[in-house]
């Protein structure tokens, strides 16, 4: 219950910005909407408005806005083709379909405004204090441990974290003589630096460099910013979450990040509660980066997903006509295949990682 409230809150609130996307651009542009449900299944509770009902369904993991002349076979009459989803003109449906993930990535950047302006901008915390130390380094061969403070390398006196790395690339590779800091005394422990890969954010090597297995403290101060300077960071950090998923997907396609990395809700539930735990603030630079994620994700081309509908969108104004009733049918089935398939999948990841913890 700790993960799973406060999962369902969150997620209830993604869906929610995503579909009031469609739902908001659909009215802007004078189609009918006739339910706007959160998630799936049978309907829990509702509330009929003057043309459209608003309902909560028994399955939390999605939601839709239904809109008249949305399904392929509907058929409209006459009167109400004004407001019909099909009938109006391909660059108002391609928005209100788009509108959708959109609004997630919109909410990102206010989520990370939101944060930045109240708390400011997190900076790594300047100074030499160890915040890890790699089982079976150099450096915890030399004593290292977590919590010392580096005062000298080789006799130089350093004040900055970056002139820890500069000192071990700048040795040779021979040994270093570090002066530390531990609680109130003060030692000298000599650490031996090797070669070692430099791995990005997905695993790859992107180098080699000389270290001791060290890493500097995850504490951060805050600096204190203009309204503006929030609101551009809030699109810097929303830009880099963007570019990082959709990087990851490639990685996947790729196979250099394996496909048993992929989570589902299970492990977001999981996080969920590991975020709550650590602070209010880390739940919801959390949200935001979900926020990306369901954005991103709903921009696939798979044919069920919004992704999906733009792609055939696209072909229609190319082609200056529809595709046949059956080709959407056909690309609908796939869809959903795909679709199922992949929840499936991350599923059976999410349940291993659990029976591999236990």
């Amino acid at each position: 219950m700790h993960s799973i409230l406060p999962f369902i809150i969150l997620l209830g609130l993604l869906i929610f910005v995503h579909e009031l996307g469609h739902f908001l651009v659909a009215k802007l542009f004078g189609v009918k909407v006739l339910k706007f449900s959160l998630g799936f299944g049978p309907k829990l509770f509702g509330v009929q408005g003057e043309e459209t009902e608003y309902l909560v369904s028994a399955l939390p993991l999605g939601g839709y806005v239904k809109m008249l002349g949305e399904q392929i076979t509907e058929e409209i009459e006459p009167a109400d083709q004004a407001r019909s989803f099909a009938h109006k003109p391909i660059w108002q449906r391609f928005l209100i379909v788009a509108s959708g993930p959109l609004f997630n990535l919109l909410f990102a950047v206010l989520v990370f405004f939101l944060i930045f302006a109240f708390t400011g901008l997190p900076h790594a915390k300047d100074g030499t204090t160890i915040g890890q130390v790699t089982a079976g380094s150099p450096g915890e061969s030399a004593g290292l441990k977590s919590g010392d403070v580096i005062l000298a390398i080789n006799g130089q006196e350093i004040t900055k974290w970056e002139e820890v790395s500069e000192r071990i690339q700048n040795s040779g590779g021979g040994p270093v003589a570090l002066t530390i800091k531990r609680d109130t005394d003060t030692m000298t422990l000599t650490g031996q630096p090797t070669v070692q890969e430099s791995k990005n954010v997905f695993g790859e090597t992107v180098g080699k460099r000389l270290m001791l297995g060290i890493s500097r403290t995850d504490e951060v101060d805050y600096e204190e910013v203009s309204l503006g300077q929030a609101f551009l960071a809030g699109l810097s950090q929303t830009w880099g979450f963007i570019y990082l998923t959709v990087m990851g997907l490639i990685k996947i396609i790729q196979r250099i990040v394996p496909a048993s990395e992929i989570g589902g809700p299970i492990l977001i539930a999981q996080l969920t509660g590991q975020q709550l735990t650590a602070g209010w603030i880390n739940l919801i630079h959390f949200m935001g980066l979900l926020s990306v994620n369901l954005g991103v994700l709903n921009l696939l081309p798979i044919p069920v997903l919004d992704g999906g509908h733009l792609v055939f969108f696209s072909v229609e104004a190319i082609l200056r006509k529809p595709l046949s009733m059956r080709t959407k049918e056909l690309w609908q089935q796939v869809g959903l295949l795909l679709l199922a398939s992949l929840m499936i999948f991350v599923f059976y990841n999410d349940l291993m990682r659990i029976f591999a913890k236990s």
